[in-house]
């Protein structure tokens, strides 16, 4: 029995039953349904979900405009249900915080493997990175990457930009923490992907891209235009510094 809790928001009945009966069938019993944008929202500010599937052409607000609001009490993968095939829409969604998109008409053993799969990761970085402000052991050495701007605890898995604590999603900061570790050097999309995500098959390039777009908005002074996070085009992405300098304290 699997006890990760998932939300499934759409307004076709038959769709949401039909989603229910194969998850029940591969073990997953804590799922809620909900119909609409607004509803997803009450059950997300009162419940904590480990996944979302969310469909985009729902009733009033749409699964695009609702998303940024769920994005203000989850950090859980968002996989959007989408009819749309173009380009601009699967990247709006990735741009409002969705991780993934399942296009309709679907093979519901693909939306379990998606799923599955976006839950492995989820829940493995969750466990890696404890909350802000939760106890850490003291016998683990602490290595804090400093960039001047911004600095990266990572024994206790925080951000601080500006001397401030900023938010950071386990992925987002899986990344950033896996940038600061390999400095100046350029990694492939691809290459990151199989480093941060532990898998070797870049699925969708959109996916590195989002988390990167998701580390400048955090660590840049002016995200449009990074310093820091730079696309070296043609071969991938590298975090840069004049000097890099990074202290341990036992």
């Amino acid at each position: 029995m699997n006890h990760a809790s998932i939300l499934l928001v759409d307004d076709e009945h038959s769709i949401l039953e039909l989603l229910l009966t194969v998850l029940r069938k591969e073990g997953y019993t804590n799922v809620d349904t909900v119909m609409t944008g607004e509803a997803a929202i009450a059950a997300c500010e009162e419940k904590k979900y480990d996944l979302i599937l969310l469909d985009v052409l729902l009733p009033g607000r749409s699964g695009i405009e609702i998303c940024p609001f769920l994005r203000q009490t989850t950090d859980a993968p968002i996989l959007f249900l989408t009819a749309r095939e173009s380009d601009f829409d699967k990247l709006t969604g990735f741009a409002v915080g969705g991780d993934d998109y399942i296009t309709k008409p679907f093979n519901p053993l693909e939306v379990v493997a998606r799923i599955r799969s976006q839950l492995r990761r989820y829940l493995a970085a969750n466990r890696a990175i404890r909350p802000f402000g939760s106890e850490q052991p003291t016998s683990r050495m602490n290595v804090i990457y400093d960039y001047g701007r911004f600095q990266v605890d990572e024994a206790a898995c925080e951000l601080r930009v500006e001397q401030k604590l900023v938010s950071c999603p386990a992925l987002v900061f899986q990344l950033l923490l896996f940038l600061c570790k390999n400095p100046n050097r350029i990694f492939s999309k691809s290459e990151l992907y199989e480093s941060v995500w532990s898998e070797e098959e870049l699925r969708d390039d959109n996916t590195v891209m989002v988390h990167i777009h998701r580390i400048r908005e955090r660590i840049e002074p002016d995200p449009a235009n990074p310093s820091f996070i730079v696309n070296v085009r043609g071969l991938g992405y590298k975090l840069v510094q004049a000097e890099i300098e990074s202290s341990q304290r036992s």
